[in-house]
């Protein structure tokens, strides 16, 4: 049994495990658990296996991060994730890959991509499967789960499916036009478990009208900026958008921000007190304007937007030390309070999910229902950008696989 096929084909009426979605978690565990001699076969609604793995790192999929520990990753419960994170570390993912000759590049320290195209990881994933003799069975609705005595029973498009094992590996919400569904918390909420609020993860801000009058006027801009929400920071480039606020900086602490709460920009995070920056410009070049000195630091529009947006006109005579000590507070610590996020449209993770109480770490499993298991982006673990959703990912897909 091994392969990718319709829903026009009838599944075999029993197998040992089901895994429900074809998502990096979802293949990772299949081709984990065939390879231990189990029949195996994946189910999902889609059309396409691995959709969000396609359109990941811009095409490229930063497949992992190097630098992968518990402190990248936000749930509930932050020691959840540290079993099987210690098993299945990047270098064994790296060593998978490598195997199948897929060229990687570092773009930044730990982050590692596709030298050519996420479609490679993919298709890792796939041949793997293939090699384990798991089945991948598309475009496939399942219309009912039941607990069974020999297991579960599914009633599907493709028929009646009984199986030892359920492993949901189903996702979160983000990107509903990926195929993106609740169905996983509906899953976990009929076999009794709690599901913690989930909400939009590493996702653009939108403005307020007042910002966004004069910040959308410099669509595409990107500037290096330390953005802070609550107590998180990230030092990475804010991008200007023609909807809002996106970027690293602005995608990593969307993940700790709260409806209402301000995020403050450090626009200047190279400079350390830039108020004795510019009392000694104002004494060198005082008939300059406050312009020409921000242009060391910022594009020309960009400059002359701060400029004009905070009333920094005039020469740097002008200026009084008071004066200029708001200058470098506004540039070191400008704070502005967000009117939403873009939601699980554009998010790239879903917080929140299965709370991980009734979950054991090692292996996955539902504790009080025998043979289901939970695993991926449905469950309330959730990793800041830059690869750590992936390795959390293989991680989990692996010990469940080695443990059906």
């Amino acid at each position: 049994m091994s392969g990718i096929t319709g829903a026009g084909k009838k599944a075999a009426t029993e197998v040992d495990v089901v895994v429900i979605g074809a998502g990096a978690a979802g293949l990772m565990c299949a081709a984990t658990a065939a390879y231990q001699g189990h029949r195996v076969l994946v189910l999902d609604h889609a059309n396409k296996a691995g959709k969000k793995i396609l359109m990941s790192g811009g095409g490229r999929c930063n497949f992992t991060n190097l630098n992968t520990a518990p402190e990248h990753f936000i749930s509930a419960n932050p020691h959840f994730c540290k079993s099987a994170l210690k098993r299945y570390s990047p270098w064994h993912f790296v060593e998978l890959i490598e195997r199948h000759g897929i060229e990687h590049v570092e773009k930044a320290p730990g982050q590692l991509f596709c030298a050519e195209s996420a479609k490679e990881i993919l298709g890792v994933l796939l041949t793997e499967c293939e090699w384990a003799g798991a089945e991948i069975r598309l475009n496939t609705a399942i219309r009912q789960v039941r607990q069974t005595a020999r297991g579960f029973g599914l009633t599907t498009s493709a028929g009646v499916i009984q199986c030892a094992k359920l492993v949901v590996a189903c996702g979160g919400l983000s990107i509903p036009t990926m195929g993106a569904s609740g169905f996983g918390y509906q899953l976990a909420e009929q076999f009794g478990l709690s599901v913690l609020p989930t909400r939009a993860g590493l996702v653009p801000f939108t403005l307020q009208p007042e910002d966004k009058v004069w910040l959308t006027q410099l669509s595409g801009i990107s500037t290096e900026v330390v953005a802070r929400a609550a107590e998180a920071a990230f030092a990475e480039p804010m991008l200007i958008t023609h909807r809002g606020l996106s970027g690293p900086a602005m995608l990593q602490v969307s993940s700790f921000w709260t409806p209402g709460q301000p995020v403050t920009v450090d626009w200047l995070p190279q400079l350390d007190d830039p108020f004795a920056l510019l009392i000694e410009e104002r004494r060198a070049h005082p008939n300059r304007g406050l312009e020409r000195w921000l242009r060391q630091y910022f594009s020309q529009r960009l400059a002359a937007a701060l400029v004009d947006q905070f009333g920094w006109q005039g020469i740097l005579q002008q200026f009084s030390n008071e004066r200029l000590a708001t200058v470098a507070g506004t540039l070191k610590g400008w704070a502005f309070k967000p009117s939403g996020t873009e939601g699980y449209r554009t998010a790239e993770v879903t917080l929140g999910g299965v709370d991980t109480d009734a979950i054991s770490s090692k292996n996955f499993a539902v504790k009080e229902v025998p043979g289901l298991h939970f695993i991926g982006e449905v469950l309330d673990v959730t990793g800041q950008l830059g690869g750590f959703n992936f390795q959390w990912a293989w991680a989990c897909g692996w010990c469940t696989g080695m443990a059906l």
